[in-house]
């Protein structure tokens, strides 16, 4: 089947976000009476899932593959579909859709998609297929039959699960305009914002895939970035990470830069630091002009002083031969003018072992730069041949090969102790996340060290000093000694205002936050493996139907009974202290007025029983 292409006049244009734009006029549909291949599809016509609900109220699981510009397009998909009432849950068997987000840098992930295709296709349950794989494969035999959703129709999500639910099979895959960025978002964590700042990129790596389905350098407008970093602040966001399939490149295409959107940026950002920016992914051809203005925006108090810088082979002759436009040696300045110039820098990196070519030569010299550096986080991975790509037919070396050498890099690397002389170190840290273990929460200090300290989680949101008690491979253990900052937002209202405190010693009022079921960042900052779930940052339209009276007069009086703590009490206190604290404040004025009203009320019916039963009396 052709792709079908946007109808409306202006691509991207139409409804604005929030509204439904009409089927007949936006989104074409199969209903596949004429073709071979329908056999997915026209099962579900018959089946459970396809009986007749009222548009919107069907549940949907979503699942996702790959880097943040992943995680953040399914935020927005997820956004989008619970804006119109649809509920997203982690559990597939209650979903009446599956909706799978793709990632194609790697053969594992794909294989983990087709696997999950596959069970869906068992479960008989409608399919709505996003990401990279469909848009740079679309003609793959494991797409068949469903939906599919490209990289830049993010927008258009709710017509497509629509289209869907009625048994037809519906493609967006072409158009030439970004989507909007203040599109309904439902962050997987409530406190960090991933702010897509460009898609596509410059380089022509022989290796990669992402490039055919991310395409050539698209990138959006300074002004749009920080009207977004505005709202993204004002909703409460702690963190805002700059995702992009290569963030030096940011600009090109506009005629503007790197270092211009990141002081714009900045300005953006509260001055008492409880908001911080992390830069994204950069190669180093694109950053190598502007180092040193680089360097000082990550110096600035509100910016994490680190960046993750590719480097993916130690050899000038694996490098040309993966094209990556740049040498060992330019690789080197970049790493030596930031860890220079920038007091606590950190840098990550990422290695592929067993290209196509590699010597033990070269790969030796890999080791030799892993050695040097003693980069505390790599991700080392192992070279995966993508279809269509021209590694893909450049001569392999032999598989056992290449896995020994990815074993003896991630034994060499994991032998580093990069957090080495931190202990009794006294650091700032933010504390965003609670740990895989469910006991810690994750803070990181300016470096972006991950610091796994213990309290209430109410402490998510907060910025804090914390003393550092030991160290581990791959992060340190602190204790929380004072707070700096508190998380001030309302959780029932995502129009509330976020403000910041005046005196970054006095702890600021805030509500006992829901528990965040987010894990930990993987090694290259990318977000692990997660399903989207619905978390509190706003709520659905739909939800507000059920509230009565009272309980609209009981979500004000708690919404009006936070008062100051302080912070030595606050780490004291735990969880179910909290909570049974907030129960016990005094009743504001509008609930003794509800209790007068209805006394009276009460007072005045006796009355007119009384009156009419002594009528009734005087005339007999």
């Amino acid at each position: 089947m052709e792709d079908i292409e946007d109808l409306l006049v202006g691509g991207g244009g139409g409804a604005p976000p929030g509204f439904r734009l009409p089927v007949v006029a936006s989104v074409g549909v199969n209903t596949k009476t004429k073709r071979k291949n329908n056999t997915f599809q026209d099962s579900l016509k018959d089946h459970k899932y396809n009986t007749a609900k009222i548009p919107g109220t069907q549940t949907i699981y979503m699942k996702t593959f790959g880097c943040s510009h992943n995680q953040s397009d399914s935020e927005y998909m997820a956004g989008q579909l619970s804006a119109f009432g649809y509920n997203l849950s982690e559990n597939q068997d209650e979903a009446d859709l599956w909706l799978i987000n793709t990632c194609t840098v790697k053969s594992p992930s794909q294989s983990a998609m087709d696997t999950l295709i596959t069970r869906c296709r068992s479960a008989k349950k409608p399919l709505v297929v996003a990401g990279c794989v469909p848009q740079g494969s679309r003609d793959l035999k494991e797409l068949e039959g469903v939906s599919i959703v490209g990289v830049q129709q993010i927008d258009r999500v709710v017509e497509v699960v629509e289209e869907t639910l009625k048994g037809h099979e519906v493609r967006l895959l072409t158009r030439k305009t970004l989507p909007a960025l203040d599109l309904p978002k439902v962050r997987k964590n409530k406190f960090v914002e991933i702010l897509p700042i460009n898609v596509g990129c410059l380089g022509a790596c022989t290796y990669c895939k992402t490039k055919h389905a991310r395409g050539h350098l698209g990138s959006y407008t300074v002004d749009s970035l920080a009207s977004r970093v505005r709202t993204v602040v004002a909703d409460g966001v702690k963190e805002i990470w700059l995702s992009s399939e290569d963030t030096g490149a940011y600009g090109r295409d506009i005629g503007v830069n790197l270092p211009i959107l990141l002081n714009s940026l900045v300005a953006e950002l509260p001055s008492d630091g409880s908001t911080m920016l992390r830069i994204g992914m950069t190669n180093p051809p694109y950053i190598l002009e502007h180092l040193k203005e680089i360097a000082e925006v990550l110096r600035h108090p509100c910016v994490y002083s680190f960046l993750h810088v590719p480097v993916q082979s130690g050899s000038d002759t694996i490098l040309t031969a993966m094209n990556r436009e740049y040498t060992v040696g330019e690789f080197r300045a970049v790493a030596d003018t930031l860890i220079k110039l920038v007091p606590g820098m950190q840098i990550a990196t990422d290695i592929i072992c067993g290209f196509p070519g590699e010597t033990d030569e070269d790969f030796e010299q890999t080791v030799n730069l892993i050695k040097e550096y003693k980069f505390p986080q790599v991700h080392i991975s192992q070279f995966y041949p993508r279809p269509g790509t021209p590694a893909a037919r450049m001569k392999k070396v032999p598989s056992n090969i290449v896995k020994k050498r990815s074993r003896e890099l991630t034994t060499i690397f994991e032998s580093f102790t990069p957090y080495v002389g931190m202990e009794g170190k006294v650091e700032r840290i933010w504390i965003t996340d609670i740990a895989t273990d469910g006991t810690h929460l994750v803070g990181h200090t300016k470096g972006y060290i991950q610091v796994l300290v213990v309290g209430p989680e109410s402490l998510l949101g907060t910025s804090a000093m914390a003393k550092i008690t030991s160290i581990g491979r791959w992060s340190v253990f602190g204790e929380v000694i004072e707070i700096l900052s508190q998380n001030v937002t309302s959780h029932e209202n995502q129009g509330d205002k976020y403000s910041t405190c005046s005196d970054l010693n006095e702890t600021c009022c805030s509500k006992k936050l829901e528990t965040c079921a987010c894990g930990l960042t993987s090694s290259c900052g990318q977000t692990e493996d997660k399903n989207v779930s619905v978390s509190q940052d706003g709520e659905k339209p739909g939800e507000n139907r059920g509230l009565n009276l009272i309980g609209l007069l009981l979500r004000k009086r708690k919404n009006n009974s936070c008062g100051k703590m302080e912070d030595k009490k606050m780490l004291e206190k735990d969880e179910k202290q909290e909570t049974s604290g907030d129960r016990v404040h005094k009743w504001v004025l509008l609930d003794k007025a509800l209790l007068v009203g209805m006394l009276m009320s009460l007072l005045t019916i006796i009355a007119i029983f009384l009156y009419v039963g002594s009528r009734d009396f005087s005339s007999k």
